[in-house]
C-alpha cells in the first residue's frame, strides 16, 4: 500500500490522547478544540499569503513609480491607487496633501464606480478629529462607521453620516519626520477590517508615494528655477548688448538733488513708484537708481517699453503664454513679470497700455497674481513695479484712455524728473561726462571744450532733454578734427536774438533746424527723430501740433 505525502498538509499534534474510549461529551469537546486550532492555523496561513500578495503588489507599484519621469507621476500614482482599492476591496482611495498649516488639497484619487472621487472640503471644519490625527502622522482606522467614532469627535461622526462613510483606513505620507499628508481608503458600501500586518505594509505604500511626490515637487521647482534663470540670463545678455546712455545720474542742481533724495527715501521699501517727466529726462536712470539701492538689487531689473510692442503682443510679453495659446505659440514662454519674480520690473510709457491690459496690470498690483496667455492656473509673483510716463495721466483719465484706479495704484510714490531747461547748471557736468564717455568709446581724444560752445549749449531749450544733448555731443565728437570739441550750430540759440519767444515757438524753430540738417528725413539712423531721440510718431504728432511742415509740401 503506497503512502501519499501532501506537502501542504497541516500537522496537528495530538496531546494527551488516551487510548481508552472517551465518553461522548469529552469527545465533542476535544473535537471543538481541534477544529478551533485548525481554523487558527488556516487563518495565519491565509494572512501570510495575503501579506505576500500585498508585498508583490507594492513591488509592482514601486517599479512603476521609479520608472516614471518626475514630470509625469500622475498616471503611476493613480494606477497604484486603483490597485490598492482593488486589493483592499474599498470604494475609493485618495491622497490628501497638506497645502497650508490648516488645510489640505487632493490632486490624486481613484473611485471604483468611475464617479469623481469624493473629497470633503476644509477638513479642519468637517473632520477636525481625523485632521488632527493626519497632521500628527498617525494611522487612522475606523472599521464600523459611525459607531466606532469616539464621543469627542461628534463633528466627524456627523460628517461620516453625511458622506456615507462605512469604514476608513488612513496612513501618513511621510518623508523622514516631515508629514506631507495621508493616503485615505474609504468604504461606502459596508464596514471593513484590516489586519495589523496589512496596515503596516500600507504605511510602506504611503512612504513610497510621499517620496515620489517630494521628488516631483523638487524636480518641478528646479525646472521652474532653471527656466527663470535662463530667462534672466538671456535678458541680461540682451541688456549688456544694448548701448547704455550712462549708469549714473549726473547733476548738482537743486532739482536733481531733490530727485535723488526721493530715490533714497523710497528705495528700501517695496512701494510702487511712478516716475513722470518729459521725453529724454532720464526716467529709466531714476528707476535704475531706485532698484540699485533696494533690497532687490542682487536680481536684474526687468525693463519693458510698453509703447515699443504691438498691442497684440503686450499681454504675452508681460505675462507669458502657454504652448498653443495662439498661432505661432510653439512652446511655453515666461513673461516679464515671471522673470522679475523677486526683483523689480520697470514699465516705461505705461500710458500706452490698452484699457484691457491696464485692468490686468491692476490685478497684479492688487493681488500679485496673473495667468499666462492660454493658461488656466494663476501664477503668484513677488515683483516691485516702477512705472514711467511722459504724459499727464490726469488728462488721460479725463479722456477715458487711462484707468483712474490704476493711476492711484501706481501713484503711491511719485517722482517727477525735471526737464533739462530747468537745470541749466547741470549742462556743463553732463557735457563733460558725455565727452569723456563717448570719446573713450570712439577711441578719440577730446580734452578741450570751448567756453563759447558751452554757453551756447546752456542757452538751448533742449525739448529732447538729456538724450538730445547726448546726441549733439556724440555728433560733435564725430566731426571734431582736433582734440578741441567742435559743436556744430545745429540749433538756433534764443540768446542770439532779443525776441521773446514762447516755448512752442522755440520748439518749432528747433525742430525745423534739425529737420533742415537731416534733409527733412524723419526716421532712420540719420533722421530727425534719431537726433532728437524721440519716437518718429511722437515727432510727427509734435510737428502737427506746432504746424511744422516741409516748405514745398502743404500741411495735411
Amino acid at each position: 500500500m503506497a503512502l501519499l505525502y501532501d506537502p501542504h498538509a497541516i500537522v496537528i499534534p495530538l496531546k494527551n490522547v488516551q487510548r481508552t474510549v472517551m465518553n461522548p461529551s469529552e469527545l465533542e469537546k476535544q473535537n471543538r478544540e481541534l477544529k478551533n486550532e485548525l481554523e487558527r492555523l488556516r487563518s495565519h496561513q491565509s494572512q501570510d499569503e495575503e501579506l505576500l500578495r500585498f508585498e508583490r503588489l507594492l513591488s509592482e507599484i514601486s517599479t512603476q513609480l521609479i520608472g516614471c519621469t518626475q514630470t509625469d507621476i500622475q498616471k503611476p500614482i493613480e494606477l497604484g491607487l486603483k490597485l490598492m482599492a482593488d486589493f483592499l476591496d474599498v470604494d475609493q482611495v485618495v491622497i490628501l496633501e497638506k497645502s497650508s498649516a490648516s488645510e489640505t488639497k487632493s490632486r490624486y484619487g481613484y473611485r471604483r464606480d468611475n464617479h469623481p472621487f469624493l473629497f470633503p472640503q476644509k477638513l479642519s471644519n468637517t473632520f477636525p478629529y481625523a485632521k488632527k490625527m493626519m497632521d500628527a502622522g498617525e494611522v487612522i482606522v475606523f472599521t464600523n462607521l459611525p459607531h466606532d467614532i469616539p464621543p469627542e469627535a461628534e463633528i466627524d461622526r456627523a460628517s461620516c453620516i453625511k458622506y456615507g462613510f462605512k469604514a476608513v483606513l488612513g496612513v501618513p505620507l511621510k518623508v523622514g519626520d516631515a508629514v506631507m499628508g495621508s493616503v485615505i481608503c474609504y468604504s461606502f458600501s459596508q464596514p471593513r477590517t484590516w489586519s495589523e500586518g496589512l496596515v503596516q505594509r500600507l504605511r510602506l505604500f504611503g512612504e513610497m508615494v510621499a517620496n515620489s511626490i517630494n521628488r516631483h515637487r523638487a524636480e518641478v521647482k528646479l525646472q521652474e528655477l532653471n527656466k527663470q534663470l535662463q530667462a534672466e540670463n538671456l535678458y541680461l545678455k540682451e541688456e549688456i548688448g544694448l548701448k547704455q546712455s550712462h549708469p549714473d545720474i549726473v547733476g548738482k542742481s537743486r532739482a536733481i538733488i531733490r530727485v535723488l533724495k526721493l530715490v533714497e527715501q523710497v528705495a528700501e521699501t517695496d512701494s510702487t513708484v511712478l516716475i513722470t517727466g518729459e521725453t529724454g529726462t532720464g526716467k529709466e536712470l531714476v528707476a535704475h537708481a531706485v532698484h540699485r539701492l533696494s533690497k532687490r538689487k542682487n536680481r536684474a531689473m526687468v525693463i519693458l517699453n510698453c509703447a515699443a510692442l504691438p498691442p497684440n503682443l503686450v499681454e504675452s510679453e508681460l505675462f507669458g503664454h502657454e504652448k498653443g495659446a495662439f498661432t505661432g505659440a510653439l512652446s511655453r514662454r515666461i513673461g516679464r513679470f515671471e522673470t522679475a519674480h523677486g526683483s523689480t520690473i520697470f514699465l516705461d510709457e505705461i500710458d500706452s497700455l490698452s484699457l484691457e491690459m491696464q485692468a490686468k496690470l491692476l490685478r497684479v498690483l492688487q493681488q500679485g497674481t496673473f495667468e499666462r496667455l492660454g493658461g488656466a492656473s494663476s501664477m503668484k509673483v513677488d515683483v516691485r513695479v516702477i512705472a514711467a510716463t511722459n504724459k499727464n495721466l490726469a488728462e488721460e483719465i479725463s479722456k477715458g484712455s487711462f484707468r483712474e484706479d490704476l493711476f492711484y495704484r501706481l501713484n503711491v510714490f511719485p517722482i517727477t524728473v525735471p526737464p533739462l531747461r530747468k537745470r541749466p547748471e547741470d549742462i556743463p557736468l553732463l557735457v563733460r561726462e558725455f565727452v569723456k564717455t563717448i570719446s573713450r568709446q570712439m577711441g578719440r581724444k577730446i580734452d578741450t571744450i570751448p567756453q563759447k560752445s558751452m554757453e551756447m549749449l546752456k542757452r538751448q531749450p533742449w525739448p529732447g532733454n538729456v538724450r538730445e544733448l547726448q546726441n549733439v555731443i556724440e555728433r560733435a565728437i564725430i566731426i571734431s578734427s582736433t582734440s578741441t570739441l567742435s559743436v556744430p550750430r545745429l540749433v538756433s540759440s534764443p540768446g542770439d536774438s532779443k525776441e521773446v519767444l514762447t516755448l512752442d515757438d522755440v520748439q518749432r524753430r528747433h525742430i525745423i533746424d534739425v529737420l533742415e540738417n537731416t534733409g527733412w528725413r524723419l526716421s532712420g539712423s540719420d533722421g530727425a527723430a534719431k537726433l532728437l531721440d524721440i519716437n518718429p510718431k511722437t515727432l510727427e504728432s509734435r510737428m502737427k501740433k506746432l504746424g511744422v511742415h516741409r516748405p514745398n509740401k502743404a500741411p495735411q
